[in-house]
């Protein structure tokens, strides 16, 4: 049967209305697209969780404002499981299949420097939360961070070392594969002993290993005072365990690789008692650390470790920057194209251009984990502090300003941020705290209890 040409027509215009017209189906919706790598799977999967988790929640918390320029986030994630060769296959993934317009990853510093050469060569900007090897942002414009380096935490553990707590003399056991347990045993020891203390001895192992008694054996020969141990937790607590069955009753001392709940499940009463460098402290009772931590832990059950909170200002800086590039309403079109026609690929190339330059353009912004500046290397100028190893989790025990100043609460006296967004909590709905202390801002009044006598540029742990 002929069907009358009126009837033809009125369904090839609703085929088209459906389609969104012209032969290659609807037009995608616009979003804006940012991809994640980390090692959700793995020996060290706390460490991609966490971050994935801090990621999270600043990306909901920014969606629940509307977006960029109205477009939602989408944050699309690819496991690592913990290697290199895994990182690399997974921004290559990520590249080519889902067209992200920024990259979030890595923890760590090696399966970082896997990734960023392809980020750079695509001209797609990354932030890794926190691999702190100096080697990491060398690898191209970029490549940002929002952790301070090895260089920075090497000096403050050395310093925490020989001035907080009087040693003299101390052994090394490093990493020798993980580029970041290299890096900060050489700052460590240089400054160590550039203060005058001695390095008794200087071993080596690798990520994975089980045994490390023979090392051990032949560092606590040397009569050291502390080990100072550069690794990560799942090695950390068996070194302890093992270091204490051969009688060494000193502290062990290591970085932010320590920073996961499983070190004193696997280290138990062997690790307690120790310290390490890290990026915050659950501690801070700066409004911003607060509002995030109660946020998180409504979401996720848990309190949020160190790569969490980095995870959630590399979420935040970004989407500032994002923010700040979609004030200009091609650039906005351009970070939410969907399309993969070919035409539109030089908007799209401009629009992470600006997004660049927005990133390295971020000063004095209040993060979770300090008041953050990128550098000229692009490197995070910010705080460290140091705490210790205890049954309840770490305690706080120093900050350290990166500036070298008196030290405290990492977000006393913030100046205003650039590259101003939701800080931690805003998003949610948070307001200022008693007093009017704005989210970000300092809290009211100096640290209870003021530094001890004779220790200089040394606070105390600030009120629970």
């Amino acid at each position: 049967m002929r069907l009358p040409a009126v009837l033809l027509l009125g369904a090839s215009l609703f085929f088209a209305a459906c389609t969104g017209g012209s032969g290659g189906g609807a037009e995608a919706p616009k979003e804006v697209v940012i991809g994640q790598y980390g090692s959700l799977t793995g020996s060290s999967a706390t460490f991609g969780i966490s971050t994935k988790n801090g990621i999270e929640l600043a990306t909901d918390e920014i969606n629940a404002k509307g977006g960029i320029s109205g477009m939602p986030l989408r944050m699309v994630v690819e496991d690592d499981q913990g290697k290199p060769e895994e990182a690399a296959t997974a921004v290559n993934k990520l590249i080519s299949r889902d067209r992200p317009v920024a990259l979030l990853g890595e923890v760590s510093s090696s399966r970082s420097l896997a990734a960023a050469p392809i980020a750079q060569k695509n001209g797609v900007p990354m932030i890794s939360p926190s691999s702190t090897s100096v080697k990491v942002t060398q690898q191209g414009d970029y490549i940002f961070r929002v952790c301070f380096i090895d260089p920075f935490q090497g000096t403050v553990a050395a310093k925490f070392a020989y001035n907080s707590k009087g040693i003299r003399k101390i052994a090394i056991l490093k990493d020798v594969k993980n580029d970041y347990s290299v890096g900060l045993a050489q700052f460590f020891n240089e400054t160590f002993v550039k203060l005058g203390g001695t390095v008794t001895g200087d071993e080596a192992y690798s990520e994975g290993d089980n045994d490390f008694k023979a090392q051990l054996t032949k560092l606590i020969a040397g009569q050291p005072e502390a080990l100072f141990v550069p690794g990560y937790y799942t090695e950390v607590g068996l070194i302890a365990k093992q270091a204490r069955q051969l009688g060494f009753t000193g502290p062990l001392i290591g970085g932010d690789g320590w920073d996961s709940d499983e070190l004193v499940k696997i280290g138990e009463d062997a690790i307690i008692g120790s310290y390490f460098t890290n990026h915050y402290s659950v501690d801070d009772p700066t409004p911003a650390v607060q509002n995030f931590i109660r946020n998180y832990e409504a979401k996720y059950q848990s309190k949020p470790d160190g790569l969490a909170a980095l995870g959630y200002d590399a979420a935040v800086i970004l989407y500032a920057a994002l923010n700040d590039v979609a004030k200009d309403p091609a650039m906005a079109a351009a970070l939410g194209d969907r399309s993969s026609d070919p035409a539109k690929e030089e908007a799209k190339k401009a629009a992470r251009s600006r997004l660049r330059q927005a990133l390295a353009q971020t000063k004095n912004f209040p993060g979770v984990t300090g008041v953050i500046t990128i550098d000229a290397d692009r490197n995070a100028n910010k705080a460290a502090v140091v705490v210790e190893v205890t049954k309840a989790g770490p305690k706080f025990v120093e900050s350290v300003p990166a500036d070298g100043g008196p030290a405290g609460s990492p977000n006393d006296g913030a100046p205003p941020p650039t590259n101003q967004a939701p800080v931690a909590g805003e998003a949610a709905g948070a307001v200022p705290a008693p007093g009017g202390v704005a989210p970000g801002g300092p809290p009211p009044g100096p640290p209870p209890g003021g530094p001890p006598p004779g220790a200089p540029g040394v606070a105390p742990p600030p009120a629970k």
